[in-house]
């Protein structure tokens, strides 16, 4: 399977631009096609190097798609209306400003996404803290990587998603993946990994884990939730085997003999016990690393696989300790890195939508970081709320008891895309005000009071900074509808009718971003010389960039971020997933993501050629394991956990584990993955435990009736 389509050589024409899609943010033109439609074709960059997966090359169709929304909706006897744009933001103003002079300012909740702009986070932010004075934000984006953030700065004291550029992953000798699938979640970044030894950690035989194995690497299938207790196995074993570079160690790092008294309780033969993987393999992966670290350069790369857990930060901690024994994070040709999922993942929390931060990557709480942003807000600093909680935390809270009463939603579809998702509907239906922008109606927004139709991706400017920390200039290729604003213009003129002054929250994004630099100045995340006119010319700008001149591509070749310059081992031990099997919950179910289609299916099921190729939510079973619980090949089958059901095609796996199944996250309605997820927390990022949840499996009562009853439930769009 060829990792990324790409075209013919074609003269250069129609706007640049890059995709809607994931955090490579691979770069392409908009350009018309027949019929009055448009149409995208890849072009030149260093990540995507000419190469579009199949959901860039289908990007464009959303824009014209009989779906689109035109004008505001607005709930009424039941039903969602047409409006007039006064009508729906006085609407919401008033409603917003009755409900918080009854329960107060955090009566109101913000929830936002890795999915917008830069400038958009950082308006948004702005907006929930000062337009509506409220704690109560967060967005999507900690169900993303916020586990591998947290463990990222106690180990190097600064997050960024790969501290290097992805061309940098060529050169090596070997690269651990673990818990990530590229040759299925962005197809392009393969073209980086087609040298390196792979070794890729998953409990499933993914594309990934067999272009690794057909090209002389390893596949490591731990049982989910043990990744934490492989990792503390292939760092015993690489010290026994004589791997770590005890150099780099005392003169780079701080705290191994503590890691290492963790890791010492994990030889091999015991990890397997725990994990399922064999010895000898953990023992063949620990010398593939260690010799290529020692070689050509290594790097060790994590994505959501290890990270979604109640003890995310702690997994990838454990991983951040395999590269520092080995010597790689700091030095040119060797890492560890997050692959980070959504388009601006990164930048997203960078900038305010996260609970805990203000603009730069500055915590809340710290004084002097309250100070800055105020000064460049003109508001005193006690003006801005402190903390607020964290994604699920917030959703739960809604409508009970002192949670809020009325939540703004932007461009996220908790519907679907949230943990234990059925119980995050009926919290979003307890709402007295739900607010959604979109551009489509999704399962979220479908329950909305009133929806604001908003532009899509190639119909706004703005930035993105994709998973290198690299500022990219998001370009206005297409008109939106008539009737369709930006989210800058509608947080503009919500914040206007809210009571601030029009100047502070302005709807042009090249101002924002001047702001952004502004406020981030000095900060972990420092946009300052991330002036407009550099990215608008194409110049490559990484964060942090202080200076008019400044990037940043490589991080840490001089030093860490604390204040010492040395990274910190951290020390982690091992412990059970959130959630144990039983005799009636046998099964364990993990969720991701597929080839076609993205997050929670909003945008790509709406899309011909993705949903043709990928109708319907589907289960991967062991044909044993089917054939011990009565399914059979295609037919529907109903996974029940703890907290809900699900319905979904069976496929038949040999390579499977016999104790796990795996359904992807990317369908609503009765085929909702997410209704079986625990939302169990981790005590630090906050993350859920997405990818661990006992589960038994069954045949659907009658498979033709099932698959009925599902689309009717609001499985596919339209």
């Amino acid at each position: 399977m060829s990792p990324a389509r790409t075209p013919p050589s074609a003269p250069q024409a129609g706007t640049a631009t890059h995709c809607p899609y994931c955090a490579l943010q691979c770069a392409m033109y908009v350009e018309p096609a027949g019929g009055g439609g448009w149409a995208t074709r890849p072009r030149d960059f260093p990540v995507n190097r000419g190469g579009l997966c199949r959901k860039g090359w289908t990007a464009a169709e959303l824009l014209t798609s009989p779906e689109r929304l035109a004008s505001p909706l607005i709930r009424r006897g039941g039903r969602l209306v047409e409006a007039t744009w006064d009508q729906a933001l006085d609407l919401v103003a008033e409603r917003v400003r009755a409900l918080q002079a009854q329960h107060g300012p955090d009566t109101a909740a913000v929830f936002g996404s890795g999915g917008l702009t830069n400038e958009k986070a950082y308006l948004l932010g702005k907006f929930a803290r000062l337009a509506l004075g409220t704690r109560m934000i967060d967005y999507n984006g900690r169900f993303c990587m916020s586990s591998a953030a947290a463990a990222s700065r106690r180990a190097f004291g600064l997050d960024r998603g790969l501290p290097f550029p992805v061309t940098d992953l060529g050169g090596a000798g070997a690269v651990l993946l673990a818990g990530a699938n590229p040759a299925e979640t962005m197809p392009p970044l393969m073209g980086h990994l087609t040298a390196p030894a792979l070794v890729v950690v998953d409990p499933r035989r993914t594309a990934t884990a067999r272009v690794a194995l057909e090209n002389g690497g390893l596949h490591l299938a731990p049982r989910p939730g043990t990744d934490t207790a492989l990792a503390l196995g292939l760092l015993h074993a690489a010290k026994l085997e004589g791997l770590l570079d005890a150099g780099y160690i005392a003169e780079r790092t701080t705290g191994f003999e503590q890691a290492w008294r963790q890791a010492a309780a994990w030889w091999p033969e015991r990890c397997e016990l725990e994990t399922g993987v064999p010895a000898p393999r953990i023992r063949a992966a620990a010398r593939l690393l260690g010799a290529a670290a020692r070689e050509q350069g290594a790097y060790v790369l994590t994505g959501r696989g290890t990270e979604q857990h109640a003890k995310g930060t702690d997994s990838a901690s454990a991983w951040i300790n395999l590269a520092l024994a080995l010597g790689l994070p700091g030095r040119d040709g060797a890492g560890w890195g997050c692959l980070t999922g959504q388009g601006n993942g990164q930048g997203g929390r960078e900038h305010g939508q996260k609970a805990d931060q203000l603009p730069g990557y500055r915590s809340i709480t710290d004084a002097a970081a309250r100070e800055h942003v105020a000064a460049v807000w003109g508001v005193d600093a006690e003006e801005i709320p402190g903390a607020g909680v964290s994604a699920f935390e917030l959703l739960e809270s809604l409508g009970t008891g002192a949670g809020p009463k009325a939540m703004l939603v932007f461009g996220s579809n908790p519907a679907v895309s949230a943990p234990d998702a059925s119980l995050v509907r009926d919290r979003l239906d307890s709402l007295d005000l739900l607010v959604v922008a979109d551009f489509v109606l999704s399962e979220t927004a479908e329950r909305a009071d009133v929806v604001l139709p908003v532009a899509q991706w190639a119909e706004e400017e703005g930035t993105m900074t994709n998973l290198e920390g690299r500022l990219l200039r998001r370009r206005r290729a297409v008109d939106p509808p008539p009737g369709v604003r930006t989210d800058l213009q509608v947080i503009s003129a919500l914040a206007a009718r809210l009571g601030q002054p029009a100047e502070r929250f302005p709807a042009d994004a090249d101002t924002v971003l001047a702001e952004l630099g502004r406020a981030s100045a000095g900060g972990a995340a420092d946009y300052s010389g991330a002036a407009p006119e550099r990215i608008e010319a194409g110049e490559e700008v990484h964060w942090p960039a202080p200076g008019p001149a400044s990037s940043t591509p490589r991080l840490f070749l001089e030093g860490f971020a604390h204040p010492d310059g040395r990274a910190r081992f951290h020390p982690v031990g091992h412990t059970p997933a959130g959630e144990a099997t039983d005799t009636q919950f046998p099964l364990v179910a993990t969720t991701g993501r597929t080839m076609g289609h993205y997050q929670s299916g909003a945008q790509t099921r709406r899309i011909g050629e993705l949903a043709q190729a990928a109708p319907a939510a589907w289960v991967e079973v062991h044909p044993d394991t089917a054939a011990e619980h009565g399914l059979a090949a295609g037919h529907w089958a109903l996974l029940t956990g703890r907290r809900g059901t699900m319905l979904a095609r069976v496929r038949l796996e040999a390579s499977a584990r016999r104790d796990t199944v795996f359904v992807p996250f990317h369908y609503g309605g009765a085929q909702t993955a997410n209704d079986l997820t625990n939302p169990a927390l981790d005590p630090v990022s906050r993350m859920p435990e997405f990818k661990v949840a006992a589960v038994r499996i069954e045949p659907a009562p009658g498979p033709d009736a099932a698959g009925a009853a599902a689309l009717a439930a609001g499985a596919a769009p339209g």
